[in-house]
């Protein structure tokens, strides 16, 4: 059992209180179960706050606290340009042992040269200030931090180090508290984007929960996006970070919303390894039953990125098979899901094969083209090289659905590989064109 000391007096649900130290109680399964936040899995603490950062006055501010200490792993931007949060927060994932999160969103952190480090060090400093666990002082790297927002402006650290007491002093274990923390890393997001996923390990039951945050600057290559994930599952560290790589690989880093990558791009696990499950420290079918709950919830995020992107109305899956090599699979699935041409035809409905087959042909990858074929949905539309007859009205019926498949076979192989997109419409046009005034 852990107890944890803040500055701030709190009332936690599900926690005992006891002054200002807190006892942690894993046994109220029942609220657990309805819980569908980051803070669904036992030992997790979040709080979602507003500090002034945005204009808006929504939240701005998320901190997310595991008192016992986490195993993490976290995957980032391929971007060279990289912000200081990116930068800070590399260096201390290696760490054992995390016991919290900080991530404001309406700022990047990006751009800002040596004050931007040492003010994401001080996020994380404040943190670890605001937290005693056990007794014990933190140390700034027992604590992770993120930033989105925009580029090129140093943050308020007067806002900020208000905040984090303020969140420090909202912790909860509840439902409410994960929520909030999901509104607190949106930016140009419309609703909050969560998933949980519940499964049993040696007899014991684990629960995997995450949110996300995104819905422009989404292309391959990492997520794109800042993405927390939670679970109690007691695995070693070198094999979550396996499992995580591995579910971003087919999921958010499949996700393109209009090709250009962040300086930001963060996704963390944090493991507390209360669920009682014998450790997972091989790539037993133990492991394997994790990575695939880990994978599904993954998928969800990114399909619930998808639907709320800048603008977007639809989502679509390309799948490119017959490819040469797998890179020139890729590399094909990413062309068609990135053409504006073929972004826009979808958000009109248009079953326009034309614009697919030249994106393909566009970038490259060998491909036969008496083999080339194309099919939207299960209606072949383009066939060995040649316009096929079908029924436009449902093909455009197809597309028009909140999500379909796009398959273009190349005829030079037998590689596939597949990537998600989503429709390009005049609301995306307007939501940049404003976006830093």
């Amino acid at each position: 059992m852990t107890y944890v000391a803040l500055k701030s007096q709190i009332n936690l649900k599900g926690f005992c209180d006891s002054g200002n130290f807190l006892l942690m109680n894993s046994s109220a399964t029942g609220k657990k179960m309805k819980n569908k936040t980051i803070t669904s899995p036992k030992g997790f603490l979040a709080a979602g706050v507003r500090c002034g950062i945005k204009k808006s006055g929504k939240n701005d501010l998320g901190l997310l606290v595991c008192p016992t200490g986490a195993k993490a792993a976290a995957v980032f931007t391929t971007n060279k340009i990289v912000s200081a949060a990116v930068t800070v927060c590399k260096r201390h994932v290696k760490s054992t042992n995390i016991s919290a999160v900080v991530v404001n969103s309406g700022n990047a952190n990006a751009c800002t040269g040596e004050k931007g480090i040492k003010n994401a060090i001080a996020m994380c400093s404040k943190t670890a200030q605001e937290l005693i666990i056990d007794n014990r002082q933190l140390t700034i790297e027992n604590v992770l931090v993120a930033s989105t927002g925009i580029i090129g402006e140093h943050l308020p650290m007067q806002n900020i180090s208000a905040g984090i007491e303020k969140a420090a002093a909202q912790l909860s274990d509840s439902s409410k508290a994960g929520l909030d923390f999901a509104k607190a890393i949106m930016t140009t997001d419309t609703r909050p984007k969560q998933a949980v996923r519940r499964l049993e390990i040696s007899g014991c039951k684990v629960t995997i929960a995450g949110t996300v945050k995104g819905a422009g600057m989404i292309a391959p290559n990492m997520a794109t996006t800042l993405c927390f994930i939670t679970t109690d599952a007691a695995i070693s560290k070198p094999l979550l970070g396996v499992a995580l790589k591995a579910a971003i690989g087919n999921s958010l880093n499949r996700l393109t919303v209009d090709g250009h990558q962040s300086t930001n791009d963060t996704a963390i696990i944090l493991a507390s390894g209360l669920a009682g499950n014998r450790p997972i420290v091989s790539k037993c079918p133990r492991y394997k039953k994790f990575a695939k709950a880990l994978g599904e919830l993954c998928y969800d995020l990114a399909r619930q990125m998808a639907l709320d992107a800048e603008g977007a109305t639809r989502m679509f899956k390309v799948v490119v098979k017959g490819a040469a090599t797998k890179a020139d699979a890729a590399k094909a699935c990413r062309a068609i899901a990135d053409y504006p041409l073929v972004k826009c035809a979808v958000h009109g409905g248009d079953p326009n094969w034309g614009r697919i087959i030249c994106a393909a042909g566009s970038v490259g990858v060998k491909l036969n083209p008496e083999k080339l074929s194309c099919k939207i949905g299960q209606i072949t539309v383009f066939k060995n090289g040649k316009p096929a007859k079908f029924d436009s009205g449902k093909a455009g019926k197809v597309i028009m659905q909140a999500e379909h498949t796009i398959t273009v076979d190349l005829g030079a192989g037998k590689a596939s590989d597949f990537c998600y997109g989503c429709d390009l419409s005049a609301e995306y046009v307007r939501i940049n064109a404003d976006y830093h005034t």
